[in-house]
């Protein structure tokens, strides 16, 4: 193992991608801070479970504190709150021509180049549906666009690899000139889905509910505002187009992407979003403070309001710190906040 794919997070994306390589015959390299998942993954093996399939392939995997030489591809798939950490972890174990590839959610793309330089960046957009459940185990509840390419917006030798090496997971993984777009399209889907957190209905409940699409559309109009403004058109990923929130455009539209990503979450086995996991299950931190408050604080220089954001980074914070509970209630408090 010379040179393996160094994973960063071996949770529910890095997790899975790395059982898919390994089970390839890719060498692999799991590094993560929770010992007894490191412990099972090295000894027992790894479990993707679900709707999907259901495999368990042994990986080497070690914590931060154990990993040591130097390597040419490190996959950050951390939480996007933890990036700042790890980032200053992970850089003197990456070689002077490697890159990290950010298999996050979110736009941690800016970070990372500001830590390690963007010539050593790569981005990538994954929107796949999985679990971390326990040690050892990760539901993999359904399949959705993976997209690959450089934040300068070149293909080259590296970009065309990593695609290859995501269309063992993914076959109908995308290679790109634009992964900005893709990442901005992401983050106005990933706005509405932080909202549907704030209650314990499903995700398809929530974009079901016609008395909730003010919401949804408030969101993807202040996310696809922001973007507009930074010179990135959103891209969208099956039938979700979140230019459909552009100013000007039909709310007719707005309702059909809507509509299909109710249709789109109903058949999948992860019912709820992992920030509703996160909330609900895991009593820990979302990822709202360093993914979600990004867009208004890039809104704020632009001058661009952003009350829906706003709100619901106020609402999950209330959670999070015991002042509020996931519930009905509380997401009225975001509806009256639009209002």
């Amino acid at each position: 193992m010379a040179d393996p794919i160094v994973i960063w997070g071996a949770g529910a994306i890095g997790g899975t991608l790395g059982a898919y390589w390994a089970r390839a015959g890719h060498d692999v390299l799991l590094v993560d801070t929770v010992k007894e998942h490191v412990e099972a993954c090295r000894t027992k093996g790894l479990t993707i479970f679900g709707p999907i399939e259901e495999f368990t392939v042994v990986i080497p995997a070690v914590t931060p504190e154990e990993l040591t030489g130097t390597y040419s591809r490190i996959v950050l798939a951390v939480k996007a709150q933890a990036t700042k950490v790890a980032l200053p972890m992970l850089a003197p174990h990456l070689k002077p021509d490697g890159f990290v590839f950010s298999a996050q959610n979110g736009l941690n793309e800016i970070e990372i180049a500001e830590a390690v330089g963007a010539e050593r960046t790569m981005g990538c957009f994954v929107n796949f549906s999985a679990d971390w459940h326990e040690p050892g185990r990760i539901l993999f509840g359904g399949r959705s666009a993976v997209v690959v390419g450089e934040i300068d917006g070149s293909i080259r030798d590296r970009t065309r690899a990593m695609h290859e090496l995501c269309r063992i997971f993914e076959p109908d993984a995308i290679l790109t000139e634009d992964i900005w777009g893709y990442l901005w399209g992401k983050m106005s889907y990933g706005a509405m889905l932080f909202a549907t957190a704030l209650n314990h209905d499903s995700m398809t409940a929530n974009f079901a509910d016609p008395a909730r699409f003010p919401a949804w559309l408030a969101l993807g109009r202040e996310v696809v505002a922001v973007a507009l403004a930074r010179g990135v058109t959103p891209r969208g990923f099956g039938q979700y187009d979140p230019m459909a929130f552009a100013p000007g455009r039909d709310v007719a539209e707005a309702h059909r992407a809507v509509d299909w990503l109710r249709d789109f979450n109903a058949p999948n086995a992860k019912t709820h979003s992992g920030i509703w996991r996160d909330l609900a299950v895991r009593k820990r931190k979302t990822e709202a403070g360093a993914q979600l408050n990004v867009v208004p604080k890039l809104a704020a220089e632009l001058g661009i309001p952003t009350p829906a954001l706003n709100a619901v980074g106020r609402l999950i914070a209330d959670i999070e710190e015991g002042r509020r509970e996931q519930s009905a209630e509380t997401f009225g408090e975001l509806m009256k906040a639009i209002s």
